[in-house]
């Protein structure tokens, strides 16, 4: 008869995530999961089969947490389309703010992803590229939204538009990274309204 599990799965998971997060993938040893979990290297496997499966769930943890929580600003149909883009832009700002050590960002876990494994591992491309789907998706609707009500008024196709807001994002998690302040995010993301 198997023994139960003596841990929280989630608060497992949820460290591992951390830790790929500041780490990146290929940086993080499985000494570095055992550390941040609190877990022996049989209970990680045990449980998560391999670092590879472990980063896998912790990328859509991520997703599900992160991706979630920012499309339900862009979906808040109190707001208007322009409050609900600078809401999120200020969101992703805080997040900066909140997640900074040594006075430089951690990014984005799915930018860093798309950085250090999307051209190598399949696996990890898909969970990005479904992420970065639903972000566009709601992205393309409430600039169309802000279209209709004369809010936005660039002539570009929302479908345009969105990638353009996408690419902002990630870019304000990379400058984020390169220790960029915040009064510099939010001139970056000020300008990215401007431009709609």
């Amino acid at each position: 008869m198997p023994r139960p599990k003596e841990f929280d799965e989630e608060q497992a998971l949820d460290a591992a995530m951390r830790t790929f997060w500041v780490n990146g993938y290929e940086a993080t040893s499985t000494e570095d999961l055992c550390r941040a979990t609190g877990l022996g290297r049989s209970s990680i496997y045990n449980t998560f089969s391999s670092k590879h499966e472990l980063f896998k769930r912790s990328l859509v943890r991520y997703t599900e947490l992160m991706t979630t929580n920012q499309l339900a600003l862009l979906d808040d149909e109190t707001r208007t389309a322009r409050d609900r883009v600078h809401a999120l832009f200020d969101a992703i700002i805080a997040g900066e703010v909140e997640n900074r050590r040594d006075e430089r960002g951690i990014g984005c876990l799915t930018v860093n992803t798309t950085v250090e494994l999307a051209a190598r591992d399949p696996e990890a491309a898909a969970l990005v590229a479904r992420d970065q789907q639903r972000r566009l998706d709601s992205l393309e609707a409430v600039i169309r939204v802000g279209q209709r009500d004369g809010q936005f008024t660039s002539r570009r196709s929302p479908a345009e538009l969105a990638r353009f807001l996408n690419a902002v994002i990630a870019g304000l998690r990379v400058a984020g990274q390169g220790g960029a302040d915040i009064p510099t995010l939010k001139a970056i993301a000020d300008t990215a309204l401007e431009a709609l």
